[in-house]
């Protein structure tokens, strides 16, 4: 029955502990017949739930209303505004509105004389302690500064192009700045010539001409591709020098020796890495475990660089690696986490030369499961550096000079060794998503030479599972210890994204049947059926945009896709500041002696700089698939008018974009080209479907295209398609994992109606853990 109102409309506290109160989503209606209004109370009822959703209070999806997902109690937050009162608003910097819908409303609380370091203003970015605020707040949130990343900057980076006369204009190189010219006067150039990258400072912005800029710094000319990367390192202020002070720490610091360390320098560990490595920070080795009850069983050595003996808690080199988070990886350069002092020198395992590492011996049964393991503090010294293709090529019967001599007695014991630990790794079932990973080439003058998948190889999968066993025995020792450390954890997908992907497996007659707990084995059932079939790729790209975004916490829920309960990251601390974490409080719990985690260090402290870092690495991320996808329009410029086969790896009401097959290129087909018919968005089935001849462009069909424009600046490429829909015969099965049918006789090719847009969808809030980009991975190992 209906709850009469004794007077007055619903109070909006009401109506959302009304929401919040149903285990499923409601609508108008039910809150409607809930409160007792009539239809004239319909129009007021609507304006607060806009308000109540614009917020973030609540969440909707079409016409379904319901209560939005938790951030987590740090977060990482920009700062948009200001409410009437005068306090600060901020939304989530990991946030994916397409994926997420609206991102909820942090309201900050500024005290009158706030801490050092915590002074925030508009437009900056900062680490928020948040917890939920009351519903008469205007926000989702309240916060307090924990601490401000990065202040609002006024400084712009584009394209200087000289005038005649002197003088010239800025073309940002941001996409959210495209159109917003600078004017640069003569006296303000700097020296820039047309075509430089450069930095320029806001001196003047009005309401109506063009703003004006100086050049404040140029960074090279777009002559050649080896200026690309520079623009996603200024664009996302990724720091490039180091302080004064790090950089005089690393030239001070001494080789490691003995003291202090046990002395494994007979042992011969190798490192196998890709061939173009800088440093080295892991080495292993494996032999037959001797002892009689563990018969079959191996003991697996895995040695990470010592870098917590040179980079100390609080140091000039701790801030500035705090500050990078991690290392950037682009084509033609890196950008390190530590100076090379450190990461290419005293932190790597280069053969013949002692090298101060943290060791990890661990005992593996013949059931592939590890049975113990002991850390050690060590000096070592590598007997080889290899690469993947060597070591492979050697256990193939392709030794070389370096591998023959350890054929034999490292390369095979290390190869055994995986196949039993591989047995627990196949019991274990984690996710095993089949997502080819390109590479870019470059000549030695800059440009892109060509672009090739590397064959992932045994050599790969060993290193990678010594890694992950490596990496849980540090998580386990540490929980042992009851000590606080930084997990690297990975979600299970929400319920809506799982209930999507059933949804659409079902239009391919593909079963997934979800009863119990949902492990990574029921995504394996569904890949395994579509193996070899037409529609594997397809798959495979949905079953991946359904998952979480591993991330780093200081509270463990566990890895997903590792089907792991826990997991830290312990093998990388040249170029993961997490990892330098992990060392450190390995070395504190087992008292390994200097570079201990202080005891000042809590759950509280960890879990801000676990959001710091998870923010890093997923600039990092953003900042390499730009410079990849410049790199790839500067390619493609000149080859404007020609045809390319390629997939569709995105679907949305704006159009479809189309991924490459030769060099992974992402190009947008907008929906008003598509032919001489309007088109739906069918989000279920992931496609566009034609509403006259019923004709569907799918994510992950073969599709060709002509390339119409390319925007190397911006990292962009506009494609025409060529091929037409696929189309489903009526009253025909289809067999399982297979949707690809022949086209009718009807012409499938069609064009959006002008100025008619589909009726957008509110899309539900998820976790910031759980957002995901349409290119590359969800999670990362």
């Amino acid at each position: 029955m209906a709850k009469q109102r004794d007077s007055g409309f619903p109070s909006r506290d009401a109506i959302v502990a009304f929401v919040r109160a149903q285990s499923t989503d409601v609508g108008t209606r039910e809150i409607a017949r809930e409160f007792g209004l009539k239809n004239a109370d319909r129009v007021e009822l609507k304006r607060i739930l806009r308000e109540l959703a614009a917020d973030g209070t609540i969440a909707k999806r079409g016409k379904k209303i319901h209560q939005p997902a938790a951030l987590p109690p740090t977060v990482m937050a920009d700062i948009t505004g200001r409410d009437s009162d005068g306090e600060l608003i901020a939304t989530p910097t990991e946030w994916d509105e397409e994926e997420s819908g609206a991102a909820p409303k942090i309201r900050i609380h500024v005290p009158r004389r706030p801490q050092p370091g915590t002074a925030a203003g508009v437009g900056d970015r900062a680490l928020l302690r948040v917890e939920k605020a009351d519903d008469s707040e205007g926000a989702a949130y309240r916060a307090r500064v924990i601490k401000v990343i990065d202040h609002s900057k006024t400084r712009v980076l584009g394209i200087f192009r000289s005038l005649p006369g002197g003088g010239g204009r800025l073309i940002p190189v941001d996409k959210k700045q495209a159109g917003r010219e600078l004017n640069i006067a003569k006296a303000d150039t700097g020296g820039a010539e047309d075509g430089d990258l450069v930095s320029v400072d806001l001196v003047r912005s009005r309401g109506f001409g063009l703003a004006s800029g100086k050049v404040k710094e140029r960074l090279g000319s777009l002559s050649s591709e080896k200026a690309v990367s520079l623009i996603a390192i200024a664009s996302h202020e990724i720091p490039q020098a180091f302080s004064p002070a790090a950089l005089r720490e690393a030239e001070a610091a001494k080789p490691a020796t003995l003291a202090g360390r046990e002395d494994w320098r007979e042992l011969p560990l190798v490192t196998i890495d890709p061939p173009d490595a800088k440093d080295h920070d892991d080495a292993v080795h494996a032999e037959p475990d001797s002892d009689p009850d563990n018969k079959g069983g191996y003991i697996v050595h895995v040695a990470i660089a010592d870098v917590a003996f040179y980079v100390r808690p609080g140091s000039a080199l701790d801030r500035d690696a705090l500050t990078r988070g991690n290392s950037v990886y682009f084509p033609d350069r890196v950008v390190p986490m530590l100076p090379e002092r450190i990461s290419n020198d005293l932190c790597s395992l280069v053969p013949g030369e002692p090298r101060g590492a943290l060791a990890v011996r661990m005992v593996i049964g013949n059931d592939g499961r590890k049975r113990s393991h002991t850390f050690h503090r060590i000096l070592m010294r590598s007997a080889a550096k290899l690469n993947y293709a060597q070591a492979q090529a050697a256990i193939d019967g392709r030794p070389d000079d370096t591998t023959g001599p350890l054929l034999d007695p490292i390369l095979k014991p290390l190869y055994d060794a995986y196949a039993v630990v591989k047995r627990a790794r196949d019991e274990r079932d984690p996710l095993d998503l089949d997502i080819p990973e390109r590479k870019i080439l470059l000549k030695p003058d800059g440009t892109v030479d060509r672009v090739i998948v590397p064959e992932r190889l045994d050599a790969h999968k060993l290193i990678e599972e010594f890694m992950i066993l490596a990496n849980v025995a540090a998580a386990e020792m540490l929980e042992k210890k009851a000590l606080p450390l930084i997990y690297r954890v990975h979600d299970e997908p929400t319920l809506e994204k799982v209930h999507n992907l059933q949804e659409f497996l079902k239009t391919l007659d593909l079963p997934f049947a979800k009863s119990g707990a949902l492990r990574p084995s029921l995504f394996n059932r569904v890949l395994a059926q579509v193996k070899g079939h037409d529609s594997e790729p397809l798959v495979n790209e949905v079953v991946l945009r359904s998952q979480a975004q591993a991330e780093y916490s200081a509270e463990n829920y566990g890895h997903f896709g590792l089907n792991l309960r826990r997991y830290a990251h312990f093998t990388s601390p040249i170029r993961r500041y997490a990892d330098l974490i992990v060392h450190r409080a390995l070395i504190r719990s087992l008292g390994l002696g200097e570079g201990a985690l202080p005891e000042t260090e809590t759950l509280e402290s960890l879990s801000e700089v676990a959001a710091q870092i998870s923010v890093t690495e997923r600039r990092a991320m953003k900042a390499e698939r730009e410079t990849a996808d410049r790199l790839i329009a500067h390619f493609l410029a000149d080859r404007i008018g020609a045809t390319f086969q390629g997939r569709i790896s995105g679907v949305t009401r704006a159009g479809l974009f189309v991924k490459l097959s030769d060099t992974g290129a992402d190009g947008l087909i907008p929906i008003r080209t598509l032919g001489t018919e309007y088109f739906n968005y069918d989000e279920t089935r992931h496609a566009l479907v034609g509403s006259r001849s019923g004709a569907m462009h799918r994510l992950g069909d073969v599709v060709d295209v002509r390339l119409v424009e390319a925007a190397p600046v911006a990292g962009a490429l506009r494609f025409e398609l060529l091929s037409e829909g696929q189309v489903a015969p009526r009253g025909r099965k289809r067999e399982p994992g297979r949707d690809r049918f022949k086209a009718d006789s009807s012409k499938t090719k069609a064009k959006a109606h002008p100025g008619r847009t589909p009726r957008k969808k509110l899309r539900k809030p998820g976790k910031t853990k759980s957002g995901k980009s349409r290119k590359g991975q969800s999670w990362k190992a």
